[in-house]
């Protein structure tokens, strides 16, 4: 478990589309074996530290002829925003992914002065 030692607690969240592959032709869609997309997710406002975050996928069109395979992860967590991941291999073909992400950590409070 994380605890959070702080007055001032902060959520930030957002929604991705990882990929639309079918409309041209992409390797998600046509490709087999292991693939993967990324993107890097920038928080509007830092937390003091790396926040938790949960992802999970909110969309996906998928080819019902192949095996339905996916990793959706968030890596490089930092205080300023992290790198959303979704993986898939073998003949698997996708064609869309929406990925939606939460992120809950501590955030500066403005009514606590840091003087030195």
């Amino acid at each position: 478990m994380k605890r959070f030692h702080t007055g001032s607690l902060g959520i930030a969240q957002g929604s991705r589309v990882m990929f639309s592959d079918f409309a041209h032709g992409g390797v998600m869609w046509t490709g087999e074996g292991d693939r993967e997309s990324r993107h890097i997710v920038q928080f509007k406002e830092p937390f003091r530290v790396a926040p938790m975050v949960h992802v999970g996928i909110t969309m996906w069109d998928i080819d019902h002829k192949t095996t339905a395979r996916g990793d959706l992860t968030a890596e490089h967590v930092t205080e300023a925003g992290f790198h959303l991941v979704f993986r898939t291999w073998g003949d698997t073909r996708i064609a869309r992914i929406r990925a939606d992400w939460l992120a809950i950590g501590p955030v500066a409070d403005e009514d606590v002065w840091d003087i030195d």
